[in-house]
């Protein structure tokens, strides 16, 4: 990795950390919504 970075590409990488965490918390909580329905109750 270089050293010389600019804040720009720092601010991009960091950018794309925070959208990846954002992705994960959502497809989490669609899996949990998934298993909740598909196991307790029917239509709701």
């Amino acid at each position: 990795m270089m050293h010389n970075m600019t804040p720009g590409m720092m601010w991009g990488m960091g950018f794309i950390g925070l959208l990846v965490v954002v992705v994960l918390l959502l497809a989490a909580a669609a899996l949990v919504k998934y298993l909740r329905s598909s196991n307790g109750g029917g239509d709701r």
